[in-house]
């Protein structure tokens, strides 16, 4: 089942420079694999040596932090869309 997932400006490089791309997955966790298979080098930007998102990176399901769902394990349907956030931080 695809779903969109906006990617954001940083990481367009490594996406052929597109904005949004459709992926299939069943939970964001499969998500992050699908998106490293079709895009290489992407999950080691939003993903520690662990494999888990990195503290800076905030995942949103339909502009629902995941954080407030089961995290990783959240689960997609057809047409959902996830966005990828990288924190900003600044004085």
């Amino acid at each position: 089942m695809p779903v969109k997932v906006r990617i954001p400006t940083p990481l367009q490089k490594l996406t052929a420079d597109k904005p949004e791309v459709e992926i299939s997955a069943a939970t964001v966790s499969q998500l992050l694999e699908n998106l490293e298979k079709n895009f290489p080098g992407i999950r080691s930007r939003i993903c520690d040596e662990s494999g888990k998102l990195r503290r800076f990176v905030n995942v949103y399901i339909n502009e629902e932090d995941i954080r407030f769902l089961a995290g990783e394990a959240s689960r997609l349907k057809e047409g959902d869309e996830v966005s990828i956030v990288p924190a900003i931080a600044g004085g």
